[in-house]
């Protein structure tokens, strides 16, 4: 039990992963609100890029977007709640940015 309250790593290892894993939640934050406050607007066109219909598309876009990366901001199940970013993550850049040039501007 000791050994998960106390780690044996510097404290300055402990602030940066802090700093990464609540600035990296904050971003995906910000995207997820978007998302959820032009929901009605994005709903008809949005994309469908695994086939599942833009509506639950958008929903499970917004699951990972908002309501993970608050859990990743707070540090709450985090390994858990970077299964689903990490999807919507790859999902995001193989498929629908897939054929997009490099250098695109």
């Amino acid at each position: 039990m000791k050994h998960l309250l106390f780690s044996n790593r510097p404290i300055a290892t402990d602030i940066a992963l802090l700093f990464l894993r609540v600035g990296s939640g904050l971003m995906l934050l910000t995207h997820g609100w978007g998302k959820i406050t032009n929901f009605s607007e994005r709903l008809n066109n949005f994309a469908d890029p695994i086939g599942l219909g833009p509506a639950l598309s958008l929903q499970l876009v917004i699951f990972a977007e908002f309501f993970c990366a608050i859990f990743l901001a707070l540090g709450l199940m985090s390994r858990v709640v970077l299964i689903p970013l990490l999807i919507n993550m790859a999902v995001i850049t193989f498929i629908v940015h897939g054929d997009d040039p490099f250098n695109k501007q």
